[in-house]
């Protein structure tokens, strides 16, 4: 008996062993692949979430896979805090158990970054001197050209995702103490810009956008995620 006891343990210990192997294998080669794909400095980390991970395996079918990336550059755009969330991700054991990814297809990809402010300036026109989120709504603040005339104000924008990227759209205008009144159509047409962020990777568009403190919370979201054929940043 004691020695079906002992062979039990080891069994167990060996299935344990075995998992958390062939999870670690799993995870370096997806973030190799997108590593490779999107030319990063360095590896994502990346995360296949339950346990265990052989059952999962066994069976082809993955609910999550986190891959958190940090910094990225695309479009001419750099982010932070890149993260993307696969869902209900499907994988042949046979590809698992080589190391491919080719085959790898997720229902759902949901990525979210941080776009800096910085960023953001960098696409505004001429005269916007800060972005900064106020309790009221996103503040543009700069000296901007009415009539010919320069005239110091801050105004109040919304963001949205567009096929073009994020649109910056005048909603209100403040003059400064002192300064003339301004009309809010009258920059409205010269304080309205885009920042080309259409996407981020694995082709997740963007769905929403949130000011913080430090710079624009995008969310994107991607449907049926081929990692035969990711697309490569622009």
């Amino acid at each position: 008996m004691r020695g079906l006891l002992t062979l039990i343990v080891v069994l167990a210990i060996a299935l344990v062993v075995g998992d958390r192997v062939g999870v670690v294998l799993a995870q370096n080669e997806i973030g190799r692949k997108v590593a490779a794909e999107y030319n990063l400095a360095r590896q994502p980390s990346v995360s296949i979430r339950g346990i265990p991970f052989l059952t999962q395996a066994v069976s082809g079918k993955y609910h999550d896979i986190d891959i958190r990336v940090g910094d990225w550059s695309g479009q001419g755009i750099s982010v932070h805090d890149l993260d993307v969330t696969l869902t209900d991700v499907s994988a042949p054991l046979s590809d698992v158990i080589h190391n491919r990814t080719s085959n790898l297809v997720a229902a759902t990809a949901s990525a979210t970054a941080l776009v800096p402010y910085d960023t953001v300036r960098g696409y505004a026109p001429s005269g916007v001197e800060s972005i900064t989120n106020g309790s009221d709504g996103l503040h543009v603040s700069g000296t901007f050209k009415v009539e010919g005339i320069p005239v110091p104000a801050t105004v109040v924008v919304t963001v949205a995702p567009t096929d073009d990227g994020i649109k910056v759209t005048p909603v209100s205008v403040q003059a400064r103490a002192g300064g003339p009144t301004l009309s809010l159509s009258a920059l409205r047409q010269a304080l309205t810009f885009t920042v080309p962020l259409q996407r981020l990777p694995l082709g997740a568009r963007l769905t929403a956008i949130q000011p913080s403190a430090d710079g624009l919370e995008v969310t994107a979201v991607a449907h049926d995620v081929h990692f035969s054929d990711l697309p490569a940043a622009s």
